[in-house]
């Protein structure tokens, strides 16, 4: 019997401990709301550990700065900028910079989000529309100025971070659900549009996470900290929060050829919560 058909060779970097290596990769949102690792503080360490040179971008220049001083300590190659990812005209300018400076763009990571607190008749319109222009707006942006780029090169990677709030109830801040909800589809749409031209996007959903931004944010939905931390860990069918590296490694593995078969997913890192009753 003869062979119909033979394997593919497979991609050069697939299975190497430097996945991303030498990749430019944008983190948007790479600092950290507060003390300790966020998602985004996370994903640009683990991206620059993968081989990749990281531009850490975030609003706050010293939240940047903070991410790429992290990273050149551990050797790594990494710039920090300073942008407001609802200002089209300052978005477009820095990716159009270092995509001229490095010569190629290969992976955007957008994990700029803010939460608000209330239900539909507690919260403004100026809040709900806030809440859409960061968590989706921003989004929108950062894929429309970075897709020429990676279209003239005929490959790259999107990886959006969502929420499990896109698809379920969590708490009571319906902008926020609306807008992750939106962020899935932008991310899907994106995915089904440039299949063929060699871009991939996909989305990361995480559950119950332990970050700065739940403590800055969320906290203070409970009477304490305390509580918070133990409802959200009861929440969870691993019975525990996830923590930003969880979000890290699924960014890591969306962002690298690893994934290369992959896109339009909306993929939870939740511990189960999706699957799970109740919440």
């Amino acid at each position: 019997m003869t062979a119909i058909a033979t394997a593919a060779a497979a991609p050069q970097n697939l299975g190497t401990s430097l996945p991303l290596q030498d990749r430019v990769c944008l983190v948007f949102g790479a600092g950290s709301s507060g003390p300790g690792w966020g998602n985004g503080k996370a994903t640009a360490v683990t991206f620059a550990r993968a081989g990749a040179v990281v531009i850490a971008i975030d609003i706050q220049p010293s939240a940047a700065e903070e991410t790429r001083a992290l990273i050149a300590a551990e050797g790594g190659r990494a710039e920090a900028a300073a942008c407001d990812v609802t200002n089209s005209a300052q978005v477009k300018a820095l990716v159009d910079d270092v995509a001229v400076r490095h010569g190629r763009l290969d992976v955007l990571h957008n994990n700029v989000g803010i939460t608000s607190m209330g239900g539909i008749l507690e919260e403004s319109e100026e809040s709900f529309r806030r809440v859409l222009d960061i968590n989706l707006t921003s989004a929108f942006l950062t894929t429309k100025h970075c897709l020429p780029h990676m279209l003239a090169r005929g490959q790259g990677a999107i990886v959006n971070v969502s929420s499990v709030a896109a698809i379920r109830h969590t708490y009571p801040y319906p902008s926020y659900e609306a807008s992750k909800a939106g962020l899935n589809q932008l991310t899907v749409s994106t995915a089904m549009q440039y299949a063929r031209q060699g871009i991939r996007a996909n989305a990361i959903m995480p559950g119950m996470m332990d970050t700065p931004l739940v403590y800055k944010q969320i906290a203070g939905h409970y009477q304490d900290v305390e509580q918070m931390r133990a409802a959200r860990a009861a929440k969870t069918p691993m019975g525990r929060q996830g923590t930003a590296w969880d979000v890290a490694q699924a960014a890591l593995f969306l962002a690298s050829d690893a994934a290369g078969y992959i896109t339009g997913v909306c993929l939870p890192v939740d511990g189960g919560l999706t699957c799970g009753i109740g919440g």
